[in-house]
């Protein structure tokens, strides 16, 4: 049921925009890196410059904004989005925070990471994205999600994010989405915080985290709810 429900709600999102692509979702491997190669590539209506699955930016900063308040030995602290995607959230946290900070985002789709350094750079006369603090910096690299050994080092990151990541590799099978839940664990610093976001309930998303997070401490908060959804944020977290 908790399937069911994530796809079509993917779907329901997709359709005033994307409808073309949005149509296939129910019927396909959100693992597929095809299918997200064709769903970034195409237009965007109006100003519109990100596109977000579940929420964006606005929506996680409550939650995203006292974790980089805490004084962490380095300065400014490293944050990765896996599975980056076009969302607002790495341009969010580099343009509206108020604290220096570090953001990589990641993504195994070309397109996708094409049309966020556009972003970045002001591509195709935009103006280009300012920092909110001038230490602070953002990059985009092509990466998957389940091998990050070429753009990521064990323990070099304070924050990693996680939305809908897990979502879309878990319907290719478990041992996939396992497999990136070790990768976001091994490049997060022991007492650093690895947080995933999804609209998955706790009963069947909780057993998950703690199997593959032994030694870590898993909560979960809910969020929401927007637009009538009501979210979870699953958090990780080392010891201090």
């Amino acid at each position: 049921m908790a399937v069911l429900r994530r796809t079509l709600h993917l779907a329901s999102l997709a359709a005033g925009t994307r409808r073309t692509v949005a149509g296939s979702l129910a019927g396909s491997c959100l693992a597929d890196r095809s299918l997200w190669d064709k769903l970034h590539a195409q237009p965007r209506q109006g100003s519109v410059r990100t596109f977000d699955w579940f929420f964006g930016y606005e929506e996680a900063q409550g939650l995203l904004l006292p974790l980089l308040e805490k004084s962490w030995a380095a300065c400014p602290p490293r944050v990765l989005d896996v599975g980056c995607g076009t969302s607002s959230l790495c341009p969010g946290l580099y343009t509206k925070c108020p604290h220096p900070v570090d953001v990589l985002g990641v993504d195994f789709s070309p397109v996708a990471v094409a049309h966020m350094n556009s972003l970045l750079e002001g591509g195709q006369g935009q103006t280009p994205l300012c920092p909110g603090h001038p230490e602070s910096s953002l990059h985009f690299m092509q990466a998957d999600g389940q091998n990050l050994q070429p753009v990521a080092s064990s323990g070099s990151f304070q924050l990693v994010l996680d939305k809908g990541t897990w979502d879309a590799v878990a319907r290719g099978g478990l041992p996939g989405a396992y497999q990136l839940l070790a990768e976001c664990l091994r490049v997060l610093s022991p007492q650093g915080t690895l947080i995933q976001f999804s609209d998955e309930d706790p009963d069947v998303r909780l057993p998950c985290l703690e199997k593959g997070s032994q030694g870590w401490t898993v909560t979960v908060q809910e969020l929401g709810p927007f637009r009538g959804i009501t979210y979870f944020a699953y958090v990780v977290q080392g010891s201090d």
